[in-house]
């Protein structure tokens, strides 16, 4: 007897194992021969359209984890938005200028690089970006992102930069370019200066440091009434004591509430009268272990100078 055909389990075509290494190639192909894309654009040919502007990876290697991640996201997104009826036509692109591309055919041509000159540099960063942009390209595909991968962007394309120098001529006529000075990130190994988003911080533990700055100029007493002390300070906290000797000024908050503090110095057993953030008073006569301290008043910080 046949117990199989006893048993009650769905019947279904599609096979028991996934078998992907077999099947995403099929599956490309199926897609490559009925032209997929441009079907889908056929058919909503005159629809009201939605544009997702690819902002490219760089052509640095083979895909990682966030390159994946951001192209099968907005894989999502062009696919839902077809869906619903939209016409959503996915141009990708690269980004092959910039410094992630100088950095990896400096690493591959090491010292020789100082012979070079800048054509010969440029030919060799244009040459190891159309290498990664095929790769990956090939990779997406694999992943199943559905877009026009026969005539995608590419940032070193010539009517790409004429593109960009078109926008830049429109923005120096309206004013928008000037010159200036400005502090700028450098990067002495690769002899340029640095975006923001190319700076990496490695946290690290410093030492602070509460420091008293005496106050000269007795007005700040004329605003705090019934404060009447030769020992009044300004308190500061800091991350970089080694600046201490340099300073020549403290700032306050103008819309921040400072407040007068009258306490006897641990140290030095003689009273003293600081100004601190009032929101931090509790904290530091805590941290210092300052007993029975006296508030002589506030004032907020747009109403005094020192």
């Amino acid at each position: 007897m046949d117990y199989k055909k006893t048993l009650n389990l769905p019947v279904t075509k599609f096979p028991m194992k996934a078998n992907l290494l077999e099947k995403e190639p099929e599956i490309q192909k199926k897609w490559e021969k009925e032209q997929l894309y441009k079907e889908v654009r056929k058919i909503r040919e005159g629809k009201e359209k939605y544009i997702l502007h690819d902002g490219p990876p760089y052509p640095t290697g083979e895909l990682h984890i966030g390159t994946g991640l951001n192209k099968i996201l907005k894989d999502f997104i062009v696919r839902f938005y077809t869906m619903r009826g939209y016409d959503a036509p996915y141009v990708p692109g690269w980004d092959c200028h910039g410094l992630p591309i100088e950095h990896r055919v400096m690493q591959e041509v090491g010292a020789e690089i100082k012979n070079l000159t800048k054509p010969e540099i440029r030919k060799k960063c244009k040459k190891y970006a159309e290498k990664f942009v095929k790769l990956q390209k090939e990779q997406f595909k694999a992943l199943g992102v559905m877009g026009d991968w026969e005539h995608p962007y590419l940032t070193f394309n010539p009517q790409y930069e004429a593109g960009v120098i078109e926008v830049f001529k429109k923005l120096v006529e309206r004013g928008c370019i000037y010159r200036s000075q400005k502090p700028i990130h450098w990067c002495t190994r690769c002899q340029t200066a640095l975006a923001e988003a190319e700076l990496e911080y490695r946290n690290e533990t410093s030492p602070s440091i509460y420091v008293n700055f005496r106050i000269i100029d007795n007005g700040v007493n004329n605003l705090l009434k019934g404060i009447d002390s030769d020992a009044l300070y300004v308190m500061i906290w800091t991350t970089t004591p080694w600046t201490l000797p340099a300073n020549l000024a403290v700032a306050v908050h103008s819309e921040y509430e400072y407040a007068a503090i009258r306490y006897m110095n641990p140290r030095t057993q003689k009273k003293e009268v600081s100004i601190l953030a009032d929101k931090r008073v509790e904290f530091v006569m805590s941290l210092l272990g300052i007993q029975g301290y006296e508030y002589l008043g506030k004032v907020q910080g747009g109403y005094w100078r020192v």
